[in-house]
């Protein structure tokens, strides 16, 4: 039997996801402080780099996936969104998005785990 590597994935993922909310948490805590930048983590894609993961097709029906770099981040990254005149470069706005999307890849990543453990305990079951 193969090692099943989804669960460090997703432990990698949640990781990363509480990094990156305690790094949204200190720039909205920070918003009216100044001088102070606006911070963020590097990209999960980076981490996943780092994983020796890899696609298998093991039957013909599977979908053909075009190697790492075929999903291409739809959102330009450029700096922030505003500068203020005390150069403190945290917007609220941006930063409540960012929170948002910690939460919808937690929700994600809690979801993609508890169906991989209901699949586990079927096959353990019989």
């Amino acid at each position: 039997m193969e090692p099943i590597y989804l669960l460090d994935l997703a432990s990698r993922k949640s990781g990363w996801l509480a990094a990156r909310q305690a790094t949204v948490a200190s720039n909205i805590a920070n918003a009216n402080t100044p001088g102070y930048q606006a911070k963020d983590v590097a990209a999960f894609s980076e981490v996943l780099n780092t994983t020796r993961l890899s696609l298998v097709s093991t039957n013909a029906s599977h979908l053909q996936v075009d190697g790492p770099n075929a999903i291409d981040e739809a959102r330009p990254t450029s700096g922030a969104w505003e500068v203020t005149e005390t150069g403190n470069s945290v917007g609220v706005e941006e930063e409540l998005l960012k929170a948002g999307e910690v939460n919808r890849d937690y929700s994600l990543t809690t979801n993609i785990v508890k169906s991989f453990h209901s699949m586990l305990m079927s096959v353990v079951k019989e």
